[in-house]
């Protein structure tokens, strides 16, 4: 059960990177980003939030294989 929750965890964290990244290059993103030197909120907080979920995962998954 462990293994499945960590690659639930890990997948979640990869589609969180992967929206981030998204919202980091639209144009509306980019136009943020031009005007005021940094991304917009809902990109950085899917990127901080994905980056999280996907050491999260990585961690669990380690942990249960060495078991």
């Amino acid at each position: 059960m462990n293994r499945i929750l960590s690659l639930a965890i890990l997948v979640a964290g990869l589609i969180m990177l992967y929206f981030g990244w998204q919202e980091k290059e639209s144009f509306a993103g980019q136009a943020s980003e031009a005007l005021t030197g940094q991304p917009t909120d809902n990109a950085m907080w899917f990127l901080i939030a994905g980056a999280v979920a996907v050491i999260v995962g990585l961690g669990g998954l380690a942990h249960s294989l060495k078991k």
